[in-house]
């Protein structure tokens, strides 16, 4: 890892989604709050100029300025001059990978490219295959196929633009005559508009993971890199911002040139990664990075509150559910799976759990073979070197890229993470040995075009497959199966929590951290109530039954995965849960998909709403839902005030993601994109501040409270945050406590509180210090060191940061 000593890193930061109803202008409106609750750098989404009514950002569709939507130049130097003066730094994300290509005339580049095809100028920014297109791009957008004539409905001539439908498209110079109808003018471009089907299997343009409408640029290419960035490079020479989260650095062709290029520009600035890390992998060592975006972080922290006991329970009711499904599936009773490639890949027998590797290897073949079969073809022809793409050298190739362990590789780094992945597919697929071993040769030589290629390619492979797949059909508990995580691990021990920690602070102790972003499938509070089912994960199995009966919807797993969704975000409004409903069955494709709408999706969805709408409309529906929750919203807030203070005081430099100093049961996005109400948030951190010490309760203020005194603490304390080392717990209750001593702040959570609360309270338990008095900076209560009490140091709050004191 590349690091300089001079580089100023954040303490921590503060997420703003910025947007065209919240733009720069009303984030420079809300940096005195940040200041007063403790941030110390303000934390922005894409601000360059999105696709017309993005309400993200990541399809920007012009590098060279700021997005006149999201308050343009003045308004980011509002914001920056706003953040320096009241002592805050700025960290803007970023987007090297694509550029939003929904709006053709949006985006100068890709216009140009329409236009003049392969003469263009920006013809070797993106990443065509022009040979696979016959000369041209393949734009699928139809939603019928063009007639045996060329002939398509809704194509026409206006001015000098092809209009389909609301579509707009070029036509390039020279290339119309008078009497021409459209389809003779359409013929004569360097692109051709295509059914949209046909994406799956011959488009010819990199693209964001399967997203058509995002194009890849080749930021490996200089001239590309330096206008893409010319921008973000005069945001550095003019002091406007100090560091910038780097979007999906998997996508790129060579991640480590990308950010030794961007540290230069940057002059050494804090640049921070979006990479996912698979188990035991650790980010490249000779990156010029400060760390991940924190996803590893998330992961650990959701499972040191998580009860292992549970997980007996919980695995033989999703085997159950598993079995009963695919019982109905069998009797021809059921909605039948629409995903051929992955069938069987999910089910067991008896009362195991299903096999999350098995799981994904059938979930990543179906994504290889599907809506990113395109990606594969242009692979195998690539290894083919212009000759044809035999049959076994796709299959080889999407086998490889189910069975590849990581994310991707960056060779020659990860040279053996590809020999794992040969040898479980040869294992899987032993009728394919040697066209595997044929591809192997060529993909573990780092200089062969495919060899580079499928680096940026098994990373999509493994988002679609994992994250927007099996995610949603891993129903043992919805709390393991976020971005970032490994669901087949189900809890973490403090000591191996501990263990994880500082491995965090030794390798990379200005990595950011997190709990809730705009990409997690459930908020931190969300997922820290679904936490509590591994406690009582038998009166769980018995709702789950009583729901299903009440309002069935043939799909057992879905169902777990709903209702746990359900009763974690109670209360959510009708239109959330339909969208989060809709959003997740589709993806998870077992009963409905996106596409292919046959009758038996639909008779499902039509279940699955009525579902939906009986918590809100049948009195039995919403009792069983209401008393789950009231059973879980207690242990729920304190698994959260413990999960927020130990990613808070923990290595790196913690994000608080917008909105969640209050409780925030958001779901995927967009619903976590919301509003936030600033307003509200800063009444209660005035009478923080003004020394309230609010109770527990569904305001969620005690939460402000605990993000306030701990990032005040972190900014305005660091020399007690400088090592980490776990605190011995001792007593009958040992089990439910977790303490830190970070180098003179100690933080101490309560963990397991249901069982905590049966076995009577705390009792003797005691965590070891050193000797002294302490403080706790949440109540302004005194401590003697020594042996510290649980019962008297978390009789107000069930978590505690103490501070060493003179008294």
């Amino acid at each position: 890892m590349t690091r300089n000593d001079s580089t100023r890193h954040p303490r921590s930061t503060y997420r703003l989604q910025i947007r065209a109803s919240f733009d720069l202008f009303a984030a420079a409106d809300v940096v005195p709050y940040l200041r007063d609750l403790g941030a110390d750098w303000v934390y922005l989404s894409p601000v360059l100029e999105a696709e017309p009514g993005s309400d993200h950002g990541y399809d920007v569709v012009d590098h060279s300025r700021v997005d006149p939507a999201r308050g343009g130049e003045v308004g980011l130097h509002t914001l920056s001059d706003r953040a320096h003066v009241h002592g805050l730094g700025v960290l803007v994300d970023i987007v090297p990978n694509h550029v939003g290509v929904a709006t053709p005339k949006a985006s100068v580049w890709w216009w140009d490219l329409l236009t003049h095809g392969r003469d263009s100028r920006y013809a070797d920014a993106f990443d065509v295959d022009w040979a696979a297109g016959g000369g041209k791009v393949l734009l699928p957008v139809l939603g019928e196929p063009a007639a045996a004539d060329g002939s398509i409905d809704g194509l026409s001539v206006v001015g000098e633009e092809l209009h389909y439908y609301d579509n707009v498209y070029p036509i390039a110079p020279g290339t119309r005559g008078d009497d021409d109808d459209a389809a003779a003018v359409h013929a004569r471009q360097s692109y051709e508009l295509v059914h949209w089907k046909r994406a799956d299997g011959d488009l010819n343009y990199r693209r964001f993971f399967a997203v058509n409408t995002l194009a890849g640029i080749r930021v490996e290419e200089g001239w590309v890199f330096d206008e893409s960035h010319a921008e973000i490079g005069r945001w550095f020479r003019d002091g406007l911002v100090d560091g910038l989260r780097v979007d999906h650095p998997d996508g790129l062709a060579d991640p480590k040139g990308y950010l030794d290029r961007l540290s230069e520009l940057t002059g050494r600035a804090h640049v921070l990664v979006e990479k996912i890390l698979e188990g035991d992998e650790r980010l490249p060592e000779d990156w010029a990075t400060a760390g991940t975006t924190g996803y590893d972080t998330l992961a650990d922290l959701d499972r040191l509150f998580v009860d292992p006991n549970g997980a007996v329970a919980l695995d033989g009711l999703d085997a159950r559910l598993r079995r009963d499904r695919t019982s109905a599936d069998d009797a021809g009773d059921d909605a039948a799976s629409h995903d051929e490639a992955s069938a069987g890949a999910d089910q067991t027998t008896g009362d195991e759990a299903v096999d999350w590797h098995e799981m994904i290897l059938g979930t990543k073949r179906g994504i290889a073979d599907g809506i990113l079969g395109s990606e594969i073809n242009r692979l195998a022809r690539l290894i083919a070197e212009g000759g044809p793409a035999e049959a076994a050298v796709v299959d080889a190739l999407a086998e490889l890229a189910a069975a590849f362990p990581v994310y991707r590789s960056y060779l020659p780094q990860g040279a053996d993470q590809l020999t794992e992945a040969v040898e479980v597919a040869t294992r899987h697929r032993p009728d394919l040995a040697d066209a595997l071993e044929r591809v192997a040769v060529v993909l573990r030589d780092e200089t062969h075009p495919a060899s580079v290629r499928f680096q940026q390619t098994s990373g999509m492979v493994m988002a679609k497959g994992v994250e927007d797949t099996a995610f949603y059909r891993y129903s043992r508990l919805a709390t393991l199966t976020e971005v970032g995580a490994d669901p087949s691990e189900f809890a973490l021990s403090p000591a191996g929590f501990h263990a994880r920690q500082q491995a965090r602070l030794a390798e990379r102790p200005f990595g950011m951290t997190t709990l809730s972003t705009h990409d997690t499938k459930r908020s931190a509070d969300v997922r820290a109530r679904v936490s509590v089912l591994a406690e009582v994960a038998s009166e769980w199995a018995a709702t789950l039954e009583r729901l299903r009966d009440l309002a069935p919807m043939g799909d057992g797993p879905f169902e777990n995965i709903l209702w746990q969704t359900v009763v974690g975000s109670w209360p959510a409004s009708r239109e959330r849960l339909h969208a989060y409903a809709e959003k997740a069955s589709r993806e998870a494709s077992t009963s409905t998909t996106w596409t292919d709408r046959a009758e038996e999706a639909d008779a499902f969805e039509e279940r699955m709403h009525a579902a939906v709408d009986a918590v809100f409309d049948r009195e039995e529906v919403r009792h069983e839902v209401e008393r789950i929750v009231d059973v879980l919203r207690a242990p729920g807030y304190s698994n959260s005030l413990g999960v927020t203070l130990m990613q808070l005081i923990g290595p790196g430099s913690p994000d608080v993601y917008q909105g969640g100093e209050l409780w925030d049961f958001s779901l995927v996005d967009p619903d976590n994109r919301r509003e936030v109400d600033f307003d509200l948030r800063r009444l209660y951190l005035e009478a923080i501040r003004s020394g309230a010490t609010p109770p527990v309760d569904d305001t969620g203020a005690a939460k402000l409270l605990v993000t306030h005194r701990a990032l005040t603490l972190r900014r305005d304390r660091p020399d007690l945050f400088n090592r980490y080392a776990g605190l011995p717990v001792f007593g009958e209750q040992a089990s439910s406590a977790v303490a830190v001593d970070r180098g003179g702040a100690i933080a101490i959570a309560t963990r397991l509180p249901v069982s905590l609360e049966q076995a009577g309270g705390w009792d003797d338990t005691v965590v070891l210090t050193a000797g002294g008095a302490y403080r706790d900076v949440l109540t302004g209560r005194r401590h003697q060191g020594g042996r510290l009490r649980l019962a008297e140091v978390l009789e107000t709050y069930p978590v505690a940061l103490l501070i060493p004191t003179e008294d």
